[in-house]
């Protein structure tokens, strides 16, 4: 057997080593409630990007349009499932801005198929035009972020880090 055809079979034999070990790893186990990381807000000119990770164990995480009896019909907080707060601080006490129609999303149903239902990724939503809202008397917002899967398991909340505006 030359040199060539022993590197390659040596290749071959930890490739379907590794496929092994893929194969028999347990999935990643999560609670079942969604759990989020803040990861990162970007600015792009007036506009903006906010990104949190999230995590769920199990899988439930979106609605779908048709999702609309209750508790997630339009007149249930749960008709939403994912909070953005608006805060600025002025004179140093933050306040969380009210807006006529609040940053409240629908996101869709993401519930992947098979028997692991665990879900793990990043949500990114973008902020257009930012600010959104600031006084005279503030150049610093942040943002607060939370979820709800459809089992109503409410997420931690997360906040973004402090962003001043120019």
């Amino acid at each position: 057997m030359t040199t060539r055809s022993r590197n390659a079979a040596k290749v071959a034999l930890a490739l379907v080593v590794v496929a092994s070990v893929w194969a028999c790893r347990k999935p990643n186990e999560f609670p079942d409630e969604p759990r989020l990381v803040f990861k990162s807000f970007e600015l792009f000119g007036d506009s903006a990007s906010l990104t949190v990770s999230f995590t769920d164990g199990d899988g439930d995480i979106g609605l779908d349009p048709s999702d609309n009896a209750p508790p997630f019909d339009t007149s249930s907080v749960y008709y939403f499932n994912f909070f953005v707060e608006h805060f600025q601080r002025i004179n140093g006490v933050w306040e969380q801005v009210e807006f006529d129609l609040p940053l409240y999303y629908r996101i869709p149903r993401i519930t992947p198929t098979g028997q692991n239902k665990v879900l793990e990724g990043d949500i990114a939503l973008a902020i257009d035009p930012f600010p959104l809202f600031i006084t005279g008397a503030s150049d610093t917002v942040r943002y607060s972020v939370r979820m709800v899967d459809r089992a109503l398991h409410e997420s931690n909340t997360v906040e973004t880090d402090e962003i001043i505006i120019d």
